[in-house]
């Protein structure tokens, strides 16, 4: 029976359980601990402090100081990003904006995985690069963000709050500039309660001691007297973990591949410096006058007592012989007078927290092995009161120790297994049960990508509900603070939990579609794990991996990811339209829905899939009518089951530092008519990073050829009538370095060569024209900022360019552009940010020999993919430059 848990309850024990109990439910393979990783655990568990970093965006943190706060001073640590870094470049592939988002998203968390440090978010959406905070609030709403701010800081209780940036022009962004005045913002509203009153109902005020600005080399000149200032080492050594801060630091950072920040460790010493923005002040540690022991509690004192005995007596070739211990230690934290009142909520918060320490502290000195998996990737939505889908669940067991211990129960989706298991030492157990998936959400979309928001703000769902196991509803109200309010008489089987918006704020990610509790008997004590159940696999080159189990809906309808439809002319363009099984045995109607003047043959298709997984593809014939507008619209395509309509594709992100994640984009494309003339017709195309152009070239009746570095040469270029080079190309390719005098031979001779915005640091060599620039940061992010035109040829030909053309740009008018350039180039148009001084360098060409060279910082590669009409003339006239 699936049945929702009452809100207040559910949302209460999730607070409870947010920080830990979903630490272990994450997909991802499963962790095995060394006996070293063992005994730090052991040593964090007699330390009572907390720490938070506020910054911006994933990789504005500092990797080696939180590994240093989590390892060696063995604090709760934690990472506030404003944002999940939607608005910048992809260096790794095609994805941006949401997509890229949920890149930088699991990066974060796969860097916490490695530095020790835990994740959190804010509901702001990094819309693109901002001068000041004063435009940054006026596109977040800061009143929001602040309130998210304060959720987890009341939720975390840091004692301490650290910024990467000041509040000021030195942080270089406004998203940076903003976090810190946030910050400050936030350190006196977690403490007042009349601020954000209605998130007393789940926490309680809480007031950091002190709040520190950590400066470095980025803000402060060099031979500045930094006698001023707190100070660290955090470039020590953990013999722990083999590795010292600055190692753990890179490996941690190296994660940010998305952005290109493989990281070189550094060994030795590190000072950290620290200014006091607000709180107490402090003149020789960061944490003077925060008790970090278990004194800090009421009646800690006597468990602080217990988890030194099981340090001192620790047995690093044998951690089972602490298991005796660390269950003392949770049966002194079950009673008084460790007490769960809810007027002592910092008391209710280390116990909280030390109580789940301690269990999976057990757990690994143990070498419990317990899994839930599946034997495919995805299962269909439904109601329970339909059946749902079921499914193979395999499940296996291991205890790799000499205690005994007994499995009582598992629950999951759907099934019970009461049969008890006795796990004979090293021994592994399988059962394979089928699961009943009763999932009456939605698809797996990351919860605050499932409403439309702003474009400076991400929207939270009112709710999401999740099957749940009977197991893990009664260790939420036999053992943790606030579920008193939980029914005693809910039947075993399945259980759905229910969390509430309040609750969702702030989490990196959806907690898992499904999991399997396992209860557990050690010595007389019963212990409680769930574990989600995830899709495994054998990859014949990586091995052994693991993947969340996705919801789908019953059919997906996919269109080809990030394209445009334009149309130049009235000839018909096929619309491919791809449906996918969500299971088996569905069937329906496609369509798609066009605005007025446009025409689409066939108009409906039935189709029928048997099997789960199968797929179908439809050509739809779409064309625009005499009265069609010009300008840019939109097509969609949609299928209907059972009178349900469902518009929504799959989307794979799959890369191999992160789990592989699936997002459920709208089906939905641009659908544009210009008026476009062109000249030439077979185009080369670079690739640097990964963009969408080539894809946008051909959909104007260009022939594009991708060419591998190695084909280039200038005999092979002459078959072409331009080369374009993709963006970041001189930052991204290496062979660039030898095939530049050969790009440089094929314009003498004649060739036009297009190369799009290149990043100011990292290029492959110094030159990337014939004549010298200087690239820089400089960008007009105001995306429909005034244009002035020149008189130059290339907005003469073949189309007429004006300031309409620059109508309806998104995120950005253009970045990276050149700060310094040879006489030889000529300027085409210029532009500003509001209050700064003109930027002319935008578009840049230059003739060679008989052939033509162009540097454009124009965001091209966003502007196409979403179908700006302005765009798709511009990089005609490049392409045809001198034709």
């Amino acid at each position: 029976m699936f049945r929702l848990l009452r809100p207040i309850a559910v949302l209460t024990a999730f607070l409870t359980l947010h920080s830990s109990f979903f630490i272990e439910t994450k997909a991802q393979t499963p962790k095995s601990y060394t006996s070293s990783e063992i005994l730090l655990g052991l040593k964090k568990l007699n330390v009572l402090g907390s720490v938070m970093y506020i910054a911006a965006h994933p990789d504005d943190e500092n990797t080696r100081l939180i590994a240093y706060m989590a390892n060696e001073r063995l604090l709760e640590t934690s990472y506030l990003s404003a944002t999940r870094g939607d608005g910048g470049q992809n260096l790794i592939g095609p994805e941006l904006r949401e997509g890229l988002g949920v890149i930088r998203t699991q990066e974060l968390l796969a860097a916490r995985r490695l530095d020790g440090g835990r994740q959190f978010f804010t509901r702001a959406n990094d819309f693109g690069f901002s001068k000041t905070s004063d435009e940054t609030f006026r596109i977040w709403d800061k009143e929001q963000v602040l309130a998210d701010m304060v959720w987890v800081i009341r939720q975390r209780r840091p004692d301490v709050l650290i910024t990467r940036f000041p509040p000021d022009a030195r942080a270089g962004h406004g998203h940076h500039q903003a976090s810190a005045i946030l910050a400050a913002e936030a350190f006196d509203a977690a403490g007042d309660p009349k601020r954000f009153p209605e998130q007393l109902q789940y926490v309680q005020a809480w007031q950091p001691k002190r709040l520190l600005w950590n400066t470095g080399s980025f803000f402060v000149k060099p031979g500045d007297n930094m006698d001023g200032y707190l100070r660290l080492d955090a470039g020590g050594y953990n013999p722990l973990l083999g590795q010292s801060y600055g190692e753990i630091a890179a490996r941690s950072r190296s994660n940010h591949r998305s952005q290109g920040f493989g990281s070189a460790a550094q060994r030795g010493e590190a000072l950290e410096y620290f200014q006091l923005v607000k709180g107490a002040p402090a003149t020789k540690d960061l944490f003077e006058g925060v008790d970090q022991s278990w004194n800090r509690v009421p009646g800690g004192a006597a468990v602080g007592k217990l988890i030194e005995e099981v340090i001192r007596k620790y047995d690093p070739s044998n951690p089972s012989a602490s298991v005796a211990g660390l269950l003392k230690v949770r049966a002194a934290l079950a009673t008084k007078p460790i007490s769960w009142s809810g007027n002592a909520p910092d008391l209710s918060f280390w116990k909280t927290e030390k109580t789940q320490q301690v269990e999976s502290l057990i757990k690994n000195c143990l070498g419990l092995g317990l899994e839930a998996t599946a034997t495919q990737v995805s299962v269909a939505e439904g109601h329970a009161f339909q059946g749902g889908q079921s499914f193979q669940v395999n499940l296996e067991v291991i205890n790799k120790s000499h205690v005994p211990v007994t499995v009582t129960s598992i629950h999951g989706l759907g099934f019970t297994y009461d049969s008890a298991l006795v796990l004979p030492f090293n021994k592994l157990i399988s059962i394979k049960r089928k699961g009943e998936a009763g999932f009456s959400g939605k698809e797996t979309q990351p919860y605050w990508l499932q409403i439309p928001g702003s474009i400076g703000m991400y929207s939270v769902p009112e709710s999401l509900s999740f099957p749940f196991s009977e197991g893990a509803a009664v260790l939420m109200a036999q053992s943790k603070a606030g579920v008193s309010q939980l029914p005693a008489d809910e039947p075993t089987g399945s259980f759905g939990y229910m969390l509430w918006r309040q609750s969702l704020i702030g989490m990196p990610e959806n907690p898992p579609a499904g999991g399997v509790c396992f209860i557990v008997q050690v010595n007389g004590s019963r212990l409680f794990y769930s574990v989600p159940v995830q899709y495994k696999h054998t990859d014949p080159v990586l091995g052994e991996l693991y993947q969340p189990l996705a919801v789908v809906p019953p059919v997906l309808v996919n269109l080809p990811p990030a394209r445009s439809y334009v149309f130049a002319d009235a000839q018909p363009k096929t619309v491919p339209v791809t449906l996918r099984a969500g299971r088996a045995g569905v069937s329906g109607s496609l369509a798609l829905a066009l605005p007025a003047g446009w025409k689409c043959e066939p108009a409906t298709v039935p189709f029928a899939l048997a099997a789960k997984d199968e797929e179908l593809t439809v050509n739809f014939q779409v064309q625009p009518l005499a009265g069609a507008a010009p300008g840019r619209a939109e097509l969609r395509a949609s299928a209907t089951v059972a009178g349900q309509a469902y518009a929504r594709g799959i989307q794979k992100i799959e890369y191999p530092h992160i789990p592989t994640q699936f997002l459920f984009p709208e089906a939905v494309a641009p659908l544009v008519k210009l008026d476009l003339k062109r000249r030439g017709q077979n185009v080369a195309y670079l690739m640097g990073a990964g963009d969408e152009v080539p894809d946008a070239l051909r959909q104007i009746g260009y022939t594009v050829t991708l060419l591998k570095p190695e084909e280039i040469s200038a005999a092979r270029l002459k078959e072409f009538d331009a080369l374009v080079v993709g963006i970041r190309a001189y930052n991204t390719v290496e062979a660039l370095k030898t095939k530049q005098p050969d790009i440089l031979k094929y314009i003498e001779q004649g060739g036009n060569v297009v190369v799009q915005y290149v990043v100011d640091r990292g290029t492959v060599l110094p030159e990337i024209g014939p004549y010298p620039m200087t690239l820089s940061r400089d960008r007009v992010t105001v995306e429909d900022a005034p244009v002035t035109l020149s008189k130059h040829p290339l907005l003469a030909a073949p189309n007429k360019i004006t300031e309409q053309d620059f109508k309806g740009w998104v995120q950005e008018q253009g970045l990276y552009y050149p700060s310094k350039w040879d006489p030889k180039y000529q300027t085409v148009i210029s532009s500003s940010d509001p209050g700064e001084a003109a930027k002319e360098s935008a578009i840049l060409v230059t003739d060679y020999g008989k052939g033509h060279y162009i540097y454009t910082g124009l965001s091209l590669f966003r502007e196409l993919p979403a179908g700006v009409p302005g765009a798709y003339r511009l990089i005609t006239n490049m392409i045809s430059y001198g034709k």
